[in-house]
């Protein structure tokens, strides 16, 4: 399946890992990324909060970009990238004087946005377009045996949901039906659908740290190994960021945290550094040492 793979700004810079993860199981799974250096930024936290008209054209213009190239699938490894390309695709839909004003705006650049094209998280695409459970089983090398999950969904790929439309909002059940194909144990915990506080961080950094910190210590709490994101953003908070946060509760958390594509690598027989898991602030040998044979190198 060829996809316009837009790998968002985290995933290039800070959190190299998870773009790492991402190309070597795309492999695996039979997709073809097509990648497109002119794509932007998805504006989220920043021009959405100030100008929506302007962040929907921003993704309009992203959106137009794969249509030009014939694709129609965009694949997403952010949540947050996914809500906002998204609210654009639905706003273009509804609203027509923003679309005639993007409509304007993308032409004095020569581009043209029709609305064929879908973005997609991978998640959501293993879920509905790859085949799901079925279509993975077979694909596992190393199952998660004896590994405890807790999927942390945040807050953009399953809500709001009338722009979303992605599982259930207050009990989706994808990650774990992923989780559980992949061999490991889902471990259900109400914070798995809260936010993970990186929004606030630069605000109030002891409230995001607090929010985190919940989350974190009810995966614990509730018997999960590791955590596993669906959003970069959230990756960093419950990552780099669980120090501070397990000060800001109060307890020790030591909690590894895998991205989504890390996990289904791990599964797929993968080596650590492949997936870039020494990158991580949190070491993630408790979690690995109950696989029995991955070790991440010094």
């Amino acid at each position: 399946m060829k996809v316009a793979y837009f790998p968002g700004c985290v995933a290039q810079e800070s959190g190299k890992e998870l773009d790492m993860a991402t190309r070597a199981v795309a492999k695996v799974l039979d997709l073809e990324l097509v990648e497109f250096p002119n794509f932007s930024c998805c504006g989220s936290g920043f021009i959405d909060e100030t100008n929506e008209a302007l962040n929907v054209a921003i993704n309009a213009r992203n959106l137009a970009i794969a249509e030009k190239a014939g694709i129609q699938t965009i694949m997403t490894v952010c949540s947050t990238c996914q809500g906002m390309l998204t609210h654009a695709k639905k706003v273009l839909a509804k609203d027509k004087i923003i679309k005639k004003r993007t409509d304007a705006a993308l032409g004095k650049i020569g581009m043209k946005y029709s609305g064929t094209a879908t973005p997609k998280h991978m998640l959501q695409l293993v879920v509905e377009d790859l085949g799901g459970a079925a279509k993975l089983k077979p694909l596992v090398k190393r199952p998660l045996k004896g590994l405890k999950v807790g999927a942390f969904y945040g807050c953009h790929l399953i809500r709001p949901h009338e722009i979303m439309e992605f599982d259930d909002p207050e009990y989706p059940h994808s990650f774990e039906d992923v989780i559980r194909a992949l061999g490991a144990e889902p471990v259900m915990y109400r914070g798995r659908v809260m936010c993970c506080g990186f929004p606030i961080q630069f605000v109030k950094p002891l409230s995001g740290e607090k929010l985190a910190g919940r989350q974190i210590l009810d995966a614990k709490r509730n018997g999960a190994d590791a955590m596993a994101t669906s959003c970069p953003l959230c990756h960093l908070s419950l990552d780099t960021y669980q120090k501070e946060s397990g000060k800001a509760v109060g307890a020790s958390l030591d909690m590894p945290v895998f991205h989504f594509p890390q996990l289904l690598g791990l599964a797929f027989g993968m080596d650590a550094k492949e997936l870039g898991l020494p990158r991580h602030l949190v070491d993630t040998k408790s979690a690995l040492e109950k696989l029995g044979a991955v070790k991440v190198p010094a």
